[in-house]
């Protein structure tokens, strides 16, 4: 009779322990989804599928396997937005243009974007975190990015482009 009590009691331990740690897989599958998904949202590209394979999973095994796949992707987006495609021009024209927190309206941070600016390009950021003087420098540049790739260039800083030789 102790020996059923006592497999019993591990068993309920096993199952109980396998299953907070499942569920932490879980948790950490979303937060490196959302990671990943911010990094490509800023650049501008196509969101990463989510197949939610991993929530209908009984596996510890295959839910740890899908966090690291996650994992490896929040770090290989984080490190890819770590440099925009032009940022030695948008550097160049940030030296002729303003501090990064530059709150001065109407025009905002380190690359003088104003508010109509921000909106139709960062409009994301605008609303989450205020006008482009409240962005980190990466977060600015991607939104400069947004306005290059859209066909806009560097134009909409003629004289400070000009001086960089972007124009």
């Amino acid at each position: 009779m102790k020996l059923i009590l006592l497999i019993t009691m591990f068993v309920a331990l096993f199952v109980g322990t396998t299953q907070a740690k499942a569920s932490r897989y879980i948790k950490q599958i979303h937060h490196y989804q959302k990671e990943t998904w911010k990094w490509q949202h800023l650049m501008g590209v196509q969101k990463t599928h989510a197949g939610h394979t991993a929530e209908r999973s009984k596996s510890a095994t295959y839910r740890r396997w899908v966090r690291d796949l996650w994992l490896r992707r929040a770090y290989n987006a984080w490190k890819e937005a770590q440099n925009p495609p032009h940022e030695s021009g948008w550097l160049c024209i940030h030296r002729y243009e303003g501090a990064w927190t530059d709150s001065g309206s109407p025009y905002y941070g380190g690359l003088q974007m104003d508010l109509g600016f921000q909106r139709t390009y960062g409009g994301f950021l605008l609303y989450r975190k205020g006008t482009a003087n409240r962005w980190s420098p990466l977060e600015q540049m991607w939104v400069a990015e947004r306005a290059f790739r859209s066909g806009r260039g560097y134009y909409p800083w003629p004289n400070t482009a000009r001086y960089c030789g972007l124009i």
